[in-house]
């Protein structure tokens, strides 16, 4: 082979790798090196009105990469625009274009932490979901309304706030409302193990029963440390049937949880919830009761205190009595403290 020969195949062969390393360069240009312009992860949001246009739109704004090449070639090729998946992803700092578009296509959700919170009123748990999830408060309010779908999971309208268990769970942010309803009924299986259910059957109560009492002493008192007092108090008055006369459940029959001063006149207000003329537990629970409010009732302080009145020093707390003469006294002492602040 003479020198010209030689030469022109070294060229075309230095071409060719010249070629070959620009389009391998360009490859990793597009869809393996980092191109998002972040220090720290972040997430991006697909709900369901999403389209592929929101979608890229949403990735440049949350990413900020500086091209979209390789996503788009990826969603193309694939059809994407017909198989979006929704959910929370996370876009970290090194992720490629590659990375992201097998995320999202696959359905790799980053799972969020759904908070459910001791309420008063399960519209604010519809509200509270609807914060937290891609799902709307009105698609949860609405199950929460359905008596058909309240009974076939084992429910009355009165009992249900007793199926919520305030915790943070792990979740899924696109789960639909009949998921996170089947996730409150697991995990409210998962409340009630083999242990709290001795627990409540020595006490001579059913789980919905010490809910309901729960939300009672939930409504009576903040002080964690006297919650267990208090239980105990109305489940001596449980057993020696007696009436509970507890103030919460007059609010609750009123709907007017702003009452600061029970009067006479509130407690002739005709509803199975006014403990002061019905006898035993009402219906259901007045609030969706804390972690700590059932472990209470579960957990009561044994005594002989069977009144109990708040402190005249308004300092949230009680003066329990074991009978009616040291009640008044209690109750003569609040009664004079409400006066002297103009409270009616």
């Amino acid at each position: 082979m003479n020198k010209k020969k030689r030469n022109i195949i070294l060229g075309l062969g230095l071409t060719l790798i010249l070629a070959g390393a620009a389009c391998a360069g360009t490859i990793y240009h597009y869809f393996f090196a980092a191109p998002f312009q972040l220090t720290e992860t972040t997430y991006l949001y697909i709900d369901r009105d999403d389209n592929i246009d929101s979608v890229y739109h949403k990735i440049i704004v949350t990413g900020q990469p500086k091209q979209m090449f390789g996503f788009e070639y990826q969603a193309e090729k694939n059809n994407y625009a017909e198989h979006i998946r929704t959910g929370k992803y996370a876009i970290k700092p090194g992720d490629n274009m590659r990375y992201l578009y097998r995320r999202l296509s696959m359905g790799y959700q980053t799972p969020i932490n759904l908070t459910v919170g001791s309420v008063r009123t399960l519209d604010r748990i519809a509200r509270n979901t609807g914060r937290q999830l891609m799902i709307d408060s009105l698609e949860v309010a609405r199950l929460l309304a359905d008596t058909t779908y309240i009974r076939s999971i084992g429910y009355t309208k009165e009992t249900l706030p007793a199926l919520f268990i305030p915790n943070t769970y792990e979740v899924y942010w696109d789960m639909s409302a009949e998921d996170f309803m089947q996730r409150m009924v697991k995990e409210n299986k998962a409340f009630w193990n083999e242990k709290r259910m001795k627990q409540a059957e020595a006490i001579g109560l059913t789980p919905i029963e010490v809910s309901t009492l729960a939300s009672i002493v939930e409504e009576e008192t903040a002080n964690a440390a006297e919650k267990p007092m208090v239980a105990g108090l109305y489940i001596n008055r449980l057993k020696r049937g007696m009436l509970l006369q507890a103030d919460p459940t007059v609010k609750f029959s009123m709907q007017d949880f702003a009452l600061k001063r029970i009067l006479y006149k509130h407690l002739e207000v005709d509803s199975p919830y006014n403990t002061y003329k019905y006898a035993g537990l009402p219906p259901g629970p007045i609030r969706v009761p804390s972690f700590q409010g059932l472990e209470s009732v579960l957990n009561y302080a044994k005594h002989n205190y069977l009144y109990m009145c708040a402190k005249e020093d308004f300092s949230g707390t009680h003066n329990f009595a074991t009978n009616s003469a040291q009640h008044a006294a209690n109750a003569r002492r609040y009664q004079q403290a409400l006066n002297r602040r103009g409270i009616r």
